[in-house]
């Protein structure tokens, strides 16, 4: 299957490398380029783009913005968005995973590792490097109260393990190693916490559980 990608930047020369990149995989073409946030969301609607390379600070209409529309177009609803930002540090992006993005990237990324992230995240696979990830939701997270007790209300026992795990960035696979568990059972899990919270995906499910207070900020699981 080839992957539709359209690609949101304000600026043209980074666009342009870009799309060389992404044509020059077999299983990848783009169909669109957006100078705005307001231009990606339009092209994601008409083109049918399986995924967006997102650029957070743009013109008119910010890539936080353009994903939170995206997010909340029923007709967009099997679009990912994969976010790109100058920082790993940017707090943006924090705000862009609560409002859909799928995962992120900082732009001097390896190309090849461009290409693969494009691979997992249109797969419906979330992109958490869990170092950078970490670090941010703890410093943005950090408040003088008190996290809530006891997780995301409605989890099992075993559903609170397995979205630890997720949010300290385990894949399927490696849950299921900590937990004596089979792959499939792992993603069985994975999906039904994904549906009693209501969330779209495992960037969301981080996002929750760090805010519930299910994880502590800096909780790194040793």
């Amino acid at each position: 299957m080839t992957i539709r990608v359209l690609l949101a930047d304000d600026q043209r020369l980074v666009r342009a490398a870009f799309a060389m990149l992404v044509e020059s995989a077999m299983d990848m073409e783009v169909v669109g380029q957006a100078g705005t946030g307001r231009e990606a969301v339009e092209l994601a609607r008409s083109e049918r783009a399986d995924l967006v390379v997102m650029d957070i600070r743009m013109p008119d209409l910010d890539g936080i913005e353009a994903t939170r529309l995206i997010a909340a177009d029923e007709d967009l609803a099997g679009v990912k968005v994969l976010v790109l930002t100058t920082y790993d540090t940017d707090e943006h992006v924090l705000e862009a995973l609560r409002a859909g993005a799928s995962g992120f990237l900082v732009k001097d990324t390896k190309p090849a590792e461009l290409l693969d992230a494009i691979r997992t995240v249109a797969a419906g696979e979330s992109l958490l490097s869990p170092g950078p990830t970490s670090r941010l939701i703890a410093r943005v997270l950090r408040a003088p109260e008190a996290p809530q007790s006891g997780g995301p209300e409605g989890l099992s026992g075993r559903e609170r393990e397995v979205l630890t795990l997720v949010a300290r960035g385990l894949n399927n696979t490696e849950i299921a190693e900590s937990l004596g568990l089979s792959p499939l059972t792992a993603k069985t899990h994975v999906s039904r916490i994904m549906g009693k919270l209501g969330v779209r995906d495992r960037a969301q499910l981080v996002i929750c559980a760090y805010e519930s207070g299910l994880v502590a900020p800096g909780d790194s699981g040793s």
